[in-house]
């Protein structure tokens, strides 16, 4: 019985970054090939197959029907090899492989160390190395591929959106704070009788309403991001517009501009502990916004011991991170 063409898994390897890269140039860049190597790939799978699978378009190379159809087997036969490489080396019943994780911000700087170190003690046969990921493509990443696993963020009011290849894993949730410079917002000891305040006292905390919220300055990352349109969506629905002064993306910055008294931004207990040098306030909001991390990895993949393992042990280590955190 004659057989079929043999497939090439680096040949398939240049295609999926054609389509991932959009580009020639940029999907060798990618894999470490040169322009002239990968694009020997491509004519040695049209070769094999007997079909065109790109064409020239003006001067770049888009996908014919049948490489559009090769494309998508070859995301299937890809995964498909990640998964026999690890399920050939668990066989022995020992966890090993490697693992690549995707992190970013305070991910990095204050969860990742204590997880990998616990790895490194329970699975001494699984190589972890780590790629900063940009935190709303974190799901992009994952889904070809780039990384094993990747830690993500998801809000109530700014919620993931469902994809059935993706598995999420939801660890603790943490609640945000009001970040102000110490003086800068009146508390209710400080508010003499009868002028008007937000904020109450209950027990040893104090809590801030709307109203007072509504009359400061913000300092929030844009609304484009997740993260911006997720503290926004929130104090919308908690019944304000936030005045917002200054967008700035990254978190320490905020806070220090927050700490130099120029608006008032937002926190949690994992952003306080990586700014510790800063002198802040923190203001507690009766209807507290949250976030919830997650760790995102690939649902065909659910049988890879690695990840499988590396989530058991980062719930674990950030249950007992945030049950240290105080304000």
């Amino acid at each position: 019985m004659p057989q079929g063409p043999r497939l090439n898994l680096t040949q398939l390897s240049t295609l999926r970054e054609l389509v991932r890269r959009g580009t020639l140039a940029a999907a060798a860049q990618h894999l470490g090939y040169t322009p002239g190597a990968a694009s020997q790939h491509l004519a040695a799978l049209e070769s094999a197959l007997g079909v065109a699978l790109v064409e020239r378009s003006g001067r770049h190379l888009v996908l014919t029907d049948a490489g559009r159809v090769m494309a998508e087997h070859a995301e299937e036969l890809l995964a498909a090899e990640v998964r026999a490489v690890s399920a050939t080396r668990s066989a022995h019943d020992a966890v090993a492989g490697p693992l690549i994780v995707g992190s970013w911000g305070s991910t990095a700087a204050t969860l990742l160390a204590p997880i990998v170190q616990r790895m490194r003690v329970a699975f001494p046969d699984v190589s972890i190395s780590s790629r900063e990921v940009d935190l709303d493509s974190a799901t992009t990443s994952v889904r070809y591929g780039e990384v094993d696993v990747a830690f993500g963020l998801d809000y109530f009011d700014a919620p993931l959106a469902g994809d059935k290849a993706i598995q999420l894993t939801r660890l603790p949730p943490e609640t945000f704070a009001v970040a102000v410079a110490p003086g800068s917002v009146p508390t209710p000891s400080a508010t003499a009788p009868g002028a008007r305040t937000s904020t109450a006292p209950t027990g040893s905390r104090e809590y801030v309403g709307t109203e007072l919220l509504s009359d400061l300055d913000w300092i929030l990352p844009p609304e484009s991001s997740q993260y911006g349109r997720a503290i926004r969506s929130g104090f919308r629905r908690l019944g304000f517009e936030p005045r917002v002064v200054h967008e700035v993306t990254d978190t320490a910055a905020s806070l220090q501009l927050a700490a130099a008294g120029l608006g008032a931004t937002v926190m949690t207990g994992l952003m306080r502990r990586l700014n510790t040098s800063l002198d802040l306030t923190a203001l507690h909001m009766r209807e507290p916004l949250t976030r919830q991390i997650v760790l995102i990895s690939r649902g065909d993949v659910g049988r890879r011991e690695p990840v499988r393992v590396f989530v058991e042990e980062a719930e674990s280590a950030v249950a007992q991170l945030l049950a240290t955190v105080t304000w």
